[in-house]
This record gives structure tokens, sequence and C-alpha cells, in this order.
């Protein structure tokens, strides 16, 4: 696998999340720039200022806590933050800067819903996990969701075979960004949730050709 070495090439590690949601989502949003705020959209951000105080580091006795933590990850060409990385003391962890003694990472995410039913949540989790093992040479095993709606966190185990989807889904990524394209997909009922529903016209991509489309809509 090659590396990425202009940032300029990077992907948002946010992107996963819409990638594993919907291919279309994420090409509509990270290739054709599009974007339209829906309430569940606006919650987010709102709940994700509350943990995005970069350059905050709080000592909680055996705990490093650092908020916004910038990441990368020049294998996968992937960048973006985390909004909480604990570093637990732990002599088997490896070395942080003006701090003594070693130390494991585990990222914490925030979402403002419940715990979903598909994987993007723990994908994105699992990514931010992949970029701090590339940063810090180490290995990161566990992570956690923190969920607005039950106003707790779920423990999430970062396995490899979470670890090689995210790789899998990166690749993918790159190879949709690369040739600027922007795929059809199966359509649904979570369609309804999509923020990009308007713009993206799912109807568009029934059975029915667009002219067959069309002459429906005038006939309506």
């Amino acid at each position: 696998m090659k590396l990425f070495e202009n940032e300029d090439d990077y992907l948002m590690l946010s992107g996963i999340q819409h990638f594993k949601f919907c291919k279309r989502q994420w090409a509509l949003i990270h290739i054709e720039q599009q974007w339209k705020e829906n309430v569940l959209t606006v919650e987010g951000q709102h709940l994700h200022e509350k943990a995005d105080q970069p350059s905050i580091r709080e000592k909680r006795g055996d705990k490093l806590i650092v908020r916004a933590m910038s990441i990368k990850s020049p294998r996968l060409g992937l960048s973006g933050r985390c909004d909480v990385v604990e570093f637990v003391h732990d002599q088997d962890g490896v070395p942080i800067s003006g701090e003594e003694g070693n130390y494991r990472a585990v990222p914490v995410e925030y979402k403002r819903g419940k715990p979903k039913r598909g994987e993007e949540d723990v994908l994105q989790l699992a990514a931010q996990a992949v970029c701090l093992e590339d940063m810090l040479l180490c290995e990161v095993r566990t992570g956690y969701i923190f969920y607005h709606e039950i106003k707790r966190r779920v423990e999430v185990d970062i396995s490899k075979s979470l670890k090689s989807e995210v790789v899998d889904i990166a690749c993918e990524m790159q190879e949709y960004y690369r040739r600027r394209h922007t795929p059809k997909v199966k359509t649904g009922a979570f369609c309804r949730s999509c923020s990009l529903e308007d713009l993206c016209m799912p109807e568009l991509m029934s059975k029915r050709s667009v002219k067959g489309y069309l002459e429906g809509k005038i006939a309506e």
C-alpha cells in the first residue's frame, strides 16, 4: 500500500461514517461538495462543540485526557480529529511527550443519538484507532462511544477484523475520489433520515429511467 505524502490528498476520517451509511451520501458530500443540514446534523454539531476544545490536556488520576486531538494516517490517506483520547497509564503502553511513564490510547467518540443497528459509528471509532496506531506506533484495542440520548458511553472492542474493514473502506473511498465517481446505491427507508435526500433524489435510482421518472412527475 502506497503512503500518501501530500496531506492535500487526505480524505476526511469522518467520511468513514458517511460511506458506511451510504456511499452515495459520502460522494455527494466529499466529492461533489454538497451539504444540507437537518435537525440531526445540527444537534450533532452542538454536541461536538462541547467535546471539541483543542489544546486542552487534563490529568485525572492515572489518565491524561486530550480533547480534539488531530490524527492522521499516511497509510490510509485519512485525517481528522478525535473528540477525546484518554491516555491511561500502562507499563505496556507507549511514552507520551511531557509525561512520565507509558500510556495506552483509548479513543472516545461523542454521538447525538443512541446505538445504531449498523456499524457506521463503530467503524469511525476503529478508523480513529488505526490512525492513533500509525501515529504512536502502538496497539489500540478498546474505545468508547458516548451516546447523548442514553447519557452513557458504550465500550467497543476494536478488533483486527474491524481495522481490516477500515483499510478496505479507505481504499474504496480513495478510488471513488480519484475517479470523482458518485455511485448509485440501493434506496430504502433510511433515505428519509438523510440530510441530502432532496439533492440525491433517490427516486432517480429506481428501475425507471430518468425519462420515465420525468414523465411520471409531469403526469402528476
